[in-house]
């Protein structure tokens, strides 16, 4: 059995660790935190599993290797809500519905009457909208707990503390999945900002994630149980700041309320700020130096393209295989 130990316990590694133990490696994962928590970008992450609708502004192969994701995620958390998502616009801002069509497949559009009977709560304030039928979302915390859980209990091994990749790999394999943090070692890693909101709003029901389209700040409200929903996101170069601005509380509350005015009464439980780790072109790189493999750049699409890198890992360690379009060149 092989040995190999992963450094990162949010989405990259937790999926590296189901991959790699699918194909009897055993794995020893070494996280900074107790378990799943606010320290990792993972905890912050909406869950949408949408594909079509990053094809508005991602390169083609987040679209392509994105569409394994819900299925895998169904597999081995069974957590996965197969309803669509649809994006709106106001009627002031229909060329950016047209712009966000013509960008996008795997959409049909739809009319303010099927709106309404696609989301009740929505109502008559969206004459014309996007519904991509075939994407998904999950509830990220959830979905890390049970993935983690599952690992567990089939033999993998978890040890808390700080660990240094190259001296691990002096012993034997290791995956860095570390994100942000391995810019220690990977000159052209930035982060990218993001700031959420977790809101409880029980007058207001929604049975997938709604995009409203705005030239400043477009929004995305998750529904969670129980009348949580989960609303972001910004997006902001450079690393600094560990709180949410004014300016983007304001916006994305503004935004919320005029996909319904009953967010205005909404409870906000929630503040979140994360760090995206990404390269230049916001695809993510399997990089290999000896026995240190790094999986880093996600960017927003963590739990969307995780699951490909983890199984283009696996190929690679097992097969020999190198990692379609990610970057398999020295670390």
């Amino acid at each position: 059995m092989r040995k190999i130990t992963i450094i990162g316990g949010g989405v990259a590694g937790l999926t590296a660790a189901r991959s790699l133990r699918d194909r009897g490696a055993e794995i020893t994962l070494i996280e900074r935190g107790d378990g799943i928590g606010p320290q990792a970008c993972s905890w912050w992450a909406g869950g949408m599993l949408a594909p079509f609708c990053e094809g508005e502004s991602a390169e083609e192969p987040v679209v392509r290797l994105g569409q394994e994701a819900a299925d895998w995620w169904a597999e081995h958390t069974g957590a996965v809500r197969r309803a669509g998502s649809l994006v709106v616009s106001a009627a002031r801002d229909q060329a950016d519905l047209r712009r966000f069509a013509r960008r996008t497949t795997g959409f049909r559009e739809v009319s303010g009457a099927e709106i309404a009977a696609l989301e009740p709560d929505l109502g008559s304030r969206f004459s014309r909208g996007l519904f991509f039928e075939d994407e998904a979302h999950l509830a990220p915390r959830l979905a890390l707990r049970a993935l983690r859980d599952g690992l567990a209990r089939d033999g993998v091994r978890f040890e808390r503390g700080e660990a240094d990749p190259a001296e691990h790999a002096a012993r034997g394999l290791t995956v860095d999945c570390r994100g942000f943090a391995a810019r220690d070692t990977l000159a052209d890693l930035r982060g990218v900002k993001g700031e959420m909101l977790v809101l409880s709003c029980p007058d207001v029901t929604l049975s997938r994630p709604v995009r409203l389209l705005h030239p400043r700040i477009p929004l995305y409200v998750v529904p969670r149980d129980d009348g949580i929903f989960m609303l972001g996101a910004t997006m902001i170069e450079g690393a600094a700041g560990r709180h949410v601005s004014a300016r983007a509380l304001l916006e994305l509350l503004s935004a919320a309320y005029a996909l319904n005015p009953a967010f205005g009464e909404a409870e906000v439980l929630e503040i979140g700020v994360d760090s995206r780790p990404a390269f230049a072109d916001n695809l993510p790189r399997i990089r290999r130096a000896g026995d240190l493999i790094r999986v880093n750049g996600l960017y927003r699409h963590g739990f969307l393209l995780a699951p490909a890198c983890a199984r283009m890992l696996a190929e690679m360690i097992f097969d020999n295989v190198q990692p379609e379009v990610m970057d398999a060149t020295a670390a």
